[in-house]
């Protein structure tokens, strides 16, 4: 058995779907031990009982207004307080541009060896992606702490359960740190979370421009979706990078995903090819999106796209 700490994200006020999926993997990791939770930020002691509901051993809240901007170097001290205090054999968090960021300095701090976007556990080995997905390593751990970001793809989210204690920690961020948080420049969006949407709808290349990725905004409002695109079309600068889907981008796993004028090179396919029901519309018979495509219309997307929206708006009305 083992105890495992969550760093539990949140954003806007509200936590991320995302952590759901982490406390998933933890509990395996813990095998019958103790999972924590880590809440900081600055305003957040409100959002501890939307965590506080899932079988946590206890919540560890860090509400400062020093935490209000987050800076790495900062919350890896903090992380490493608290993964100290309570005797932590592993600390997670979800393989995301936080994550990413955070869980590094953490394992260095603590000594502790690491697994990047796990994907599971084998036979006591962690699971790990390899040449953009094609190869799944299996790593074995053999420092005494463990440190994770996980791909939350892979896991189911965790089902509800008892309530553990919650708890105040003391917050010193100073220590060892000479970086100040300036300001945080947030991209103003009316469509959901790439990462959480249910439904995503993503153009390549072939859109052309970002005419295209206008004429596919159409589809995408039919569903309340979130906008993706193929690192070319960011590279082309034709929509923001923050978009992009893939292996150097994004990793996604909706229930229903659209691929409008893409072929799937390799680096894409790594950040979608988990989701639930992909249809793609492109004029290539052959693209390699064919071959993880659940439907798949060959087509010009300029054409077929229009069509497809007025025959979605039929059957809604």
């Amino acid at each position: 058995m083992a105890k495992v700490l969550v760093f539990a994200e949140h954003f806007d006020g509200a936590l991320k779907k995302s952590n759901l999926s982490v406390f998933t993997f933890a509990s395996q990791v813990a095998e019958g031990g103790e999972v924590h939770a880590l809440l900081a930020g600055s305003g957040v002691k409100g959002l501890a009982e939307g965590l506080n509901k899932y079988g946590l051993a206890g919540v560890h809240v860090a509400d400062d207004g020093k935490l209000e901007g987050y800076l790495a170097e900062t919350y890896a001290n903090l992380v490493v307080k608290v993964a100290n205090e309570i005797g932590a054999d592993a600390v997670a968090c979800a393989a995301s541009t936080t994550g990413k960021d955070l869980m590094p300095r953490v394992a260095a701090k603590l000594e502790a060896g690491m697994i990047s976007d796990c994907l599971g556990l084998e036979d006591g080995l962690f699971l790990t992606p390899m040449w953009a997905g094609n190869v799944i390593g299996h790593v074995e751990v053999s420092t005494p702490k463990k440190v994770f970001t996980v791909r939350t793809t892979e896991f189911d989210a965790a089902a509800e359960g008892g309530a553990g204690a919650v708890s105040d920690v003391a917050v010193d961020v100073e220590a060892g740190v000479d970086k100040n948080f300036v300001e945080f420049q947030k991209t103003e969006s009316d469509r959901p979370d790439l990462t959480e949407a249910a439904v995503v709808v993503s153009g390549g290349r072939g859109l052309k421009g970002e005419d295209g990725f206008k004429m596919i905004e159409s589809l995408a409002d039919l569903f309340n979706a979130a906008i993706g695109a193929t690192r070319s079309a960011v590279d082309a600068g034709w929509v923001p990078n923050d978009l992009q889907v893939g292996q150097t981008g994004k990793i996604v796993a909706p229930d229903l995903y659209f691929a409008i004028g893409l072929s799937g090179a390799i680096q894409h396919l790594a950040g979608m090819k988990g989701s639930k029901t992909i249809v793609t519309i492109n004029k290539d018979p052959e693209a390699p999106i064919c071959a993880v495509s659940d439907y798949y219309v060959v087509a010009d997307a300029f054409k077929a796209v229009p069509e497809l929206v007025e025959e979605i708006k039929k059957v809604k009305s």
